[in-house]
Formats: C-alpha cells, structure tokens, sequence
C-alpha cells in the first residue's frame, strides 16, 4: 500500500465520487497525502479541504487536470499546489468547461447519425453539474445497452480516432505549463507513456516550466516505472504519480493506496512550491 495519490477525480469532473466521498475513502485507507485533480475544474477543491479537515493525518494537495493537443495526439498536464481562485485562471477553465459541453453535444449528435442514439439530458444528469466528459457519454451508452464496459466506448466512437469523436478548443501542452505557472502551480506531464515521441516533447514542455512527470501511475508495470524513473531523473523531473481513480467500478480499476509516489516525491513538490511562493510575495 502507498501512503501518497496524486491523481484523483470527483464528481466535478468525471469521477463518480463527490469530494466528501472520496477524502472519506482515502481517509480511512490512511493514505496521508492526495490531490484532487478533476478535468479543468477546481470547484471541488474547497470541499475536498474541508472534508480533510475530520483526518488530521491527510493532507489535499489543490490540484488540476488540463487537457492539450498536438497533431495526431492528446496530452495531459496536471498542476499541483494553485492559486486556483485567480480570477483569471477561473475564466479560462469555465471556457474550457464550456467546450466539452460543446464538443459533448456534438458527439451526441454524431451517435444519433451512427444509430446508437443516447439521451442529451441523461449526459448531463451522469455529469451532475461537473465538467462534461466523454465518460459521461460511455456511462449512458452502457445504460442503453449498446456496450458493456465505459472503455468500449472509446475504443469504438468516442475515443480520438472513433467514428463520433469530435474536437474541443485546448491549449497546447506548453502553453498549459506556462497557464498552471502563471498561479504559482507545479505543472506535471500526466500517464507519460500515453504520449507520442516522449523523448521530442519534453525539452519544450521543461523549457516552459514542466518540473515533474507521472512515473508511479495507473496499472504500469515495475519495468515502465523504471524506464519513466530514468527519464525524469536525467531531465531533473520530480517523479510524481497516482492511480489516476474515477471510481467507475470497472474491471481492474487501480484504487487509491494501490499506487503512487514515495513522500520523498512530496517533499520535493512543497519545497518547490514554497519556494515559488516566496518569489511571488
């Protein structure tokens, strides 16, 4: 078991816990530091702190998630330790809210066309006031029976090569790095080996202020660890991770206290946030 998650979702995203719930499950797994990361909302922060508040044991890291795209691929970005109620900053994730509405309504649409047609309002209702994601659209195609499992889905239609995919504006990965420093936030490459010619892209994104990468993540294996371990260790890149969780309940889903980074990966974040800090006072 680890005592460390830094990659978590709630129901502002796509997770299927709401904040309450998922420091109530970490908590009473004794893991002692976590970060909510929901898809570019920070809204659920303030009661993920609050919730922390009946574990003295738990620190809640403020987190993000940003998506960015390059040609022929997605790239995540997460960033830790944000001024997130920058006036700002909140501007531009509402914006970027506002596009996965869009870009949700589109894929409907184009699910309709393909006929396996899903219930606009039943989207909203799974995203239940949280950003709409593409797993909400899987959730209410499994309800009408059309797949069994949500990753089905994207695999068939909604994922970047799926016949109802659909863009969304989004930032590029450099321009995501600069975004989270601009709130004195810690920008860390999120699931690495998702990425496409990794070893190109790093040195733009360290250039614009990328100061880790996710190395303990998700279900790779003790081998990748240890590949991805190198590469940030070489690059001076503080090696983060988690188990990327949206209680979903789907098939070997990773659960917090599964995977994660050692507390050294911790202490190393707040040192460095400490320090931005005080730059910017």
């Amino acid at each position: 078991m680890t005592q460390v998650d830094l990659h978590l979702h709630t129901t502002f995203s796509d997770g299927r816990l709401t904040p309450l719930q998922l420091v109530e499950l970490v908590g009473q797994r004794g893991l002692r530091v976590v970060a909510i990361t929901d898809h570019d909302s920070t809204e659920g922060l303030p009661q993920a702190l609050e919730a922390a508040r009946r574990f003295p044991h738990l620190t809640v890291i403020p987190g993000v998630e940003l998506s960015t795209d390059i040609p022929g691929n997605e790239i995540h970005v997460l960033g830790y330790f944000l001024r997130y109620s920058d006036p700002g900053f909140q501007r531009t994730l509402q914006e970027f809210r506002n596009g996965r509405v869009e870009r949700a309504r589109e894929m409907v649409s184009k699910l309709a066309e393909l006929g396996v047609p899903v219930e606009w309002e039943r989207v909203l209702e799974l995203a239940d006031g949280g950003s709409v994601g593409r797993p909400h659209i899987a959730q209410a195609m499994v309800e009408r029976g059309y797949i069994r499992l949500p990753q089905e889905a994207f695999v068939k239609y909604i994922g970047r090569n799926g016949l109802a995919y659909a863009e969304r504006p989004k930032l590029t990965p450099a321009d995501a790095v600069r975004m989270i420093r601009g709130v004195d936030g810690l920008p860390v490459l999120a699931h690495p080996r998702e990425v496409e010619n990794l070893e190109s892209i790093l040195p733009e994104l360290e250039a614009a202020g990328l100061v880790g990468m996710e190395v303990h993540y998700g279900n790779y294996t003790p081998s990748q660890v240890e590949a991805l371990a190198a590469i940030a260790a070489r690059d001076g890149l503080i090696p983060c991770g988690g188990s990327d969780y949206h209680a979903l309940g789907t098939p070997g889903e990773v659960e917090p206290g599964h995977v994660g980074p050692p507390l050294e990966t911790v202490e190393r974040l707040n040192a460095l946030a400490r320090q931005r800090a005080n730059i910017s006072a």
